[in-house]
């Protein structure tokens, strides 16, 4: 930890990092058109000049090529991890050593540190909150609340997140306004879909180096996330069964050519299980003792609560860790079962994350939702502004951030003629 002036704050692994970190922080960024055109653009313009960001976020090239668009925009930006186990270490050195932006983040810090480095990042008194999983939010409601009025708004970009958001705005306790990044569609239909399904693949590759073709890989949960898992694995030759609370995304599955059964059957038949869901212990006790000897378990939802870790250690007889993010849980009959990443984001705990070209769309829609929440604030207009709630981001800016990435791909779209316009505008042109 060093400690300066407020701006010069840090806990990081090691300083001496940053050469490698900048170097894979410089080839994401290549990898980032959208995000490099909102940068300039900001550089130019300054909209975030005199506010403060607060992002706990996971600490990748991704993030780095984000907080550093922040920057440009005028913003001091305080960075801390939104996962124990997803922080680069060596990414976190570079954004300290070269870019002068504060970082509270070290890869397997425990839980005590993992909520001091949220508070680290709130003694900068943030304008923005910027969540992945809206832990920093939930910390500020609970133990920082003398910094409320303080607080423009916030973004999150986590199904998980959004999910705890509403529920504050259900109770009547969230006290500033919050964009859901994740509801956007240049966000939850690329990022979620393709990005979740490739590296979740690839973190369980990683791991564990087994064949998936011809192996049958249970996907627990059908959501965006779920499905583009399920859609890579069986990509990948894996026999995919999916299994659903939701009777019409089951519906669905079964439409797109997979198996479908409750877990309590899937559990039983299984070689990989993966949970994407937002709940806890979707993968617990009855479901352990059905399991076949060498089921594997990875989860790539925002915490570890959906597979229950806690009933399957008390469960084993002896654990040993096999592999550097493989663990083998023994148990009396001499079955052994494995968990991946202590059941926490394999994508990011055993593989590097979603790739640079997905979360270029998504931290496009970080940056203006930052400046959508700054021009709202300072609205004359009190009609504007935003209430206590959480709010999709404007359908423009979606749409903005779309046609930037097909021109970063030298692709365009069809635009309406005004003869189109009118027809749709109408309702007197029938057959």
């Amino acid at each position: 930890m060093k400690k300066g002036s407020t701006m010069e704050m840090y806990d990081i692994k090691d300083p001496q990092l940053a050469k490698t970190g900048q170097e894979r922080i410089e080839w994401a960024q290549q990898n980032m058109p959208v995000l490099g055109l909102i940068k300039e653009e900001f550089a130019r313009e300054k909209p975030l000049s005199g506010i403060k960001i607060g992002a706990c976020l996971h600490v990748t090239t991704e993030t780095a090529n984000l907080m550093m668009t922040l920057k440009a925009g005028g913003a001091q930006v305080a960075l801390c991890a939104s996962n124990p186990l997803s922080t680069q270490d060596d990414v976190a050195a570079a954004l300290v050593v070269n870019h002068d932006i504060p970082v509270f983040a070290v890869k397997g810090e425990d839980s005590k540190l993992y909520y001091r480095h949220i508070e680290s990042a709130l003694n900068f008194h943030p304008h923005i909150t910027m969540d992945d999983g809206a832990d920093l939010i939930a910390t500020l409601h609970s133990s920082y609340r003398s910094q409320l009025p303080e607080i423009i708004g916030g973004t999150e970009e986590t199904t998980t997140g959004v999910i705890r958001l509403k529920q504050m705005e259900k109770d009547g306790t969230l006290a500033y306004p919050i964009i859901a990044v994740n509801e956007s569609r240049t966000k939850h239909l690329f990022d979620n879909r393709y990005g979740t399904g490739q590296s979740t693949i690839d973190g369980i590759l990683r791991a564990t180096n087994k064949l998936l073709a011809g192996s049958i890989f249970v996907a627990v949960g059908y959501g965006w996330c779920g499905r583009g898992i399920a859609m890579r694995a069986r990509g990948m030759g894996s026999r995919v069964i999916v299994t659903e609370i939701d009777p019409v995304k089951a519906l669905e599955a079964v439409m797109e050519g997979y198996e479908v059964m409750p877990i309590r059957e899937a559990a039983k038949v299984g070689d990989i299980f993966l949970t994407a869901t937002g709940n806890l212990n979707c993968i617990r006790k009855e479901h352990f003792k059905t399991m076949k000897n060498g089921a594997i378990m990875a989860n790539s939802g925002h915490f570890n609560v959906e597979i229950d870790a806690k009933s399957l250690r008390e469960m084993a007889v002896k654990t040993r860790k096999i592999r550097e993010t493989v663990e083998e849980f023994i148990l009396e009959d001499g079955k052994k079962l494995y968990l991946l990443a202590e059941g926490r984001l394999v994508n990011l705990a055993a593989a590097e994350g979603h790739p640079a070209q997905v979360m270029d769309m998504s931290f496009a829609n970080q940056a203006l939702a930052s400046v959508f929440l700054v021009t709202k604030f300072n609205s004359k207009n009190k009609k504007d502004r935003l209430l206590n709630k959480v709010h999709k981001l404007n359908e423009n800016i979606d749409q903005k951030i779309a046609r930037l990435k097909l021109r970063s791909m030298d692709l365009g779209c069809d635009v309406l003629t005004r003869e189109q316009k009118e027809y749709l505008d109408s309702w007197t042109m029938g057959t």
